[in-house]
């Protein structure tokens, strides 16, 4: 046993099943271990670390910040905040104004508590239902955990959970479970946790326009696919809808913590019914307006495209030499999935292919999921695929 996993297992709770190899360098989309091995990360840490790791006009940005001011709390007005949020503004392309938090599950929290005070104070009976997909993913918190239509989520151990939720297998059934107390229908337009599956165009503009007459919010979980790891800035683009609420955090930060609300109801909360002590604070909203204008820089010079046109084909190729073990090809821009013909299967492939240096992840029960850095070289894809194919020898 090594040093750190030493002290890890003696003070840090025991809440992941970790690997213990100590990173302690990246660039861009290759880390590099204490004793001198790299690794291609297809994971960018779960879909955060949209610009690479080690971006040095991130870490200028962070750097150039906290030597003047880290924090000083939303008593006052944040600079950094405020042009965060009109970029993200300009960038999504929707009218909507934003709440700052520090995680996906707070943003998610804040959608939920935007979406009850709507349903409170717009109607003459109290609306407080959220409808959501029974392999969604939202978050930890006790009420995101809740909004999480995942069973296996909900153990008794942290009962009783908040009351208002129920779930949906597809997206047809949700017509039938909507009632007069229901206020909103929360989705993943691409269910991340729940193996990788975007769903279908058309299916979603008919929900989003059949929400919309009936005057019921529709609030989409951005989490993992926002901040351009679809190919547009949002899924929502891509899916040519307007939702009511959206939430967003992981690669907007680029790596430092940050959650954000988006809605189009601005005027809904008042002083005191939200609030964050960190939330938007100065480091964060300063790393995050970096981040912004790399990935906006990168998806106007086309570079994005072609690196989603080049990412896809390497993994069709890799997918179409190995169909003894996988069945199907998933996802969309640089959020993308193989579904492998066992559970048991994928976990050999996993520590196999970190062995061999490469970092993967799983979704769902069989899903072999990649989340690489939006910046990721096209040597860096080469060499990745490369290290994989040795992996499965």
């Amino acid at each position: 046993m090594t040093n750190l996993e030493t002290i890890d297992k003696q003070y840090v709770l025991n809440t992941y099943a970790r690997n213990y190899v100590n990173f302690t360098k990246g660039e861009n989309a290759t880390l590099y271990s204490d004793d001198n091995k790299n690794y291609i990360d297809f994971t960018s840490g779960i879909g955060v670390v949209s610009v690479g790791h080690g971006n040095k006009k991130v870490a200028d940005a962070i750097c150039k910040q906290v030597s003047n001011i880290t924090h000083i709390s939303n008593l006052y007005a944040i600079e950094p905040q405020a042009k965060l949020a009109q970029k993200i503004a300009q960038l999504s392309g929707y009218d909507m104004a934003m709440f700052f938090g520090n995680s996906g599950a707070e943003a998610n929290e804040g959608a939920i508590k935007i979406a009850r005070k709507y349903g409170e104070t717009k109607f003459d009976n109290k609306r407080y239902k959220v409808i959501t997909l029974e392999h969604s993913f939202h978050g930890r918190t006790i009420t995101t955990v809740k909004a999480t239509g995942q069973k296996s989520m909900h153990s008794d151990n942290f009962s009783p959970y908040p009351d208002g939720f129920s779930y949906d297998k597809k997206i047809e059934d949700i017509y039938n479970s909507i009632d007069e107390q229901t206020v909103a229908v929360m989705i993943e337009l691409v269910q991340g946790e729940g193996g990788v599956q975007p769903f279908d165009k058309s299916e979603i503009q008919k929900l989003a326009n059949y929400l919309k007459e009936n005057d019921i919010l529709l609030i989409v979980d951005e989490v993992q696919t926002g901040a351009y790891r679809t190919g547009e800035f949002l899924a929502s683009n891509l899916y040519d809808i307007e939702p009511d609420i959206i939430t967003m955090a992981k690669g907007v930060g680029g790596g430092v913590p940050i959650g954000i609300v988006l809605t189009k109801h601005k005027d809904i909360l008042v002083p005191g019914d939200h609030g964050s002590t960190f939330g938007g604070n100065y480091l964060s909203t300063s790393a995050s307006l970096e981040v912004c204008n790399i990935l906006d820089e990168l998806k106007n010079s086309g570079k994005l495209d072609e690196t989603i046109i080049y990412f896809e084909t390497k993994l069709k190729e890799f997918y179409e030499n190995h169909t003894d073990i996988f069945e199907d090809m998933v996802g969309l821009g640089l959020m993308r999935g193989l579904r492998v013909k066992s559970a048991d299967l994928l976990t050999d492939i996993i520590t196999k292919s970190f062995e061999n240096g490469v970092l993967v992840l799983k979704a769902g029960k069989n899903t072999l999921r990649f989340l690489p850095p939006l910046t990721i070289s096209k040597k860096e894809i080469d060499e990745g695929f490369a290290r994989l194919e040795n992996s499965l020898k």
